[in-house]
């Protein structure tokens, strides 16, 4: 990311801030949000599951925290070990926690006092539906879920659009690679309707995601070729650099094959999702239309209902 960008990604943040809409805290990345903001935020998702439900998906939502045991079986750890958020608790007796407050008030490591749990946040929202739906076969035409939930991802920065809790509304395709890629394309085009029809330009751009180190380096390279990931895009903190405000990935049979979902002809599922980011969704019309919810355009306020 540019100098450049950074610090226009920062001023933008310290706005927001001064008009309330964000609320500062400790850590970098991490925010409360007002009542506008959340209003704002909850019309979107409410707006994006109306558009969704003439497809009648199954609706689910899961907590934050996935189970350490399932989080295993994907590849998230390989790929992204920067972004892991793991959560660990303190399993001694009396004596160990007496050692365990000396070393806070010492300021020494007490975290490492502390064990880890059976959970950890989630990466993405899509990650617990998986285990839901493992050792089934699917129907012919397979199954189509309806998901908003926050996600965690250890990112720490002053750009307000890159959060470290955040929420997500996707729609997720389990069934032949056919049916997955159709889902991606479908919603990719849909999406950009719904940002189009609320006054948000976004268009799509070929991504890749964060994938780490040197072996991550040929993963993004197979991921752009493949073209399994796209962005819808829009200007926030600067031109020069867009910011995707949703996504649509085709899986191929990445989290199909580890939990065993099946067609029925006995071949692994093929996966796709779409995902609309509520918090970045909402910087991007605050950036767009002004901190002034009054003051918006009629059509995306009666859109909106707000």
């Amino acid at each position: 990311m540019s100098h450049d960008h950074l610090e226009l990604a920062e001023k933008y943040q310290k706005e927001l801030v001064a008009a309330g809409l964000l609320i500062q805290t400790d850590v970098a990345g991490v925010y409360g949000r007002s009542g506008v903001f959340e209003q704002v935020l909850e019309a979107f998702d409410h707006f994006v599951s109306k558009q969704g439900q003439a497809y009648a998906p199954e609706v689910m939502r899961f907590s934050p925290v996935l189970a350490r045991a399932n989080y295993l079986k994907t590849t998230h750890i390989e790929s992204f070990p920067d972004l892991i958020g793991s959560i660990h608790s303190f399993y001694g007796k009396e004596k160990e926690h007496l050692e365990m407050l000396r070393k806070v008030q010492e300021l020494e490591a007490w975290t490492d006092d502390l064990g880890p749990t059976e959970l950890m946040m989630t990466p993405a929202i899509c990650y617990p539906l998986y285990p839901t739906a493992k050792n089934t076969i699917l129907k012919e035409d397979g199954r189509l879920v309806d998901l908003m939930g926050f996600a965690f991802r250890h990112e720490p920065s002053v750009d307000p659009a890159r959060m470290q809790t955040f929420r997500m509304h996707e729609f997720v395709r389990m069934g032949t690679a056919e049916q997955a890629l159709g889902h991606r394309d479908f919603w990719l085009k849909k999406g950009e309707e719904i940002y189009q029809s609320l006054g948000i330009n976004a268009k799509p751009a070929l991504a890749n995601d964060p994938f780490f180190g040197r072996g991550g380096r040929a993963m993004v390279v197979s991921q752009r070729e493949q073209e399994l990931k796209y962005e819808l895009v829009v200007p926030i903190a600067s031109e020069e650099k867009p910011t995707a405000i949703a996504s649509s990935n085709y899986h191929l049979d990445h989290f199909s094959q580890p939990f065993n979902i099946k067609l029925q002809n006995g071949e692994t599922a093929h996966t796709a999702c779409f995902g609309f980011g509520l918090e970045r969704s909402t910087l991007a019309m605050f950036k767009t239309f002004g901190f002034d919810v009054k003051t918006w355009p009629t059509e995306t306020k009666k859109l909106l209902e707000i």
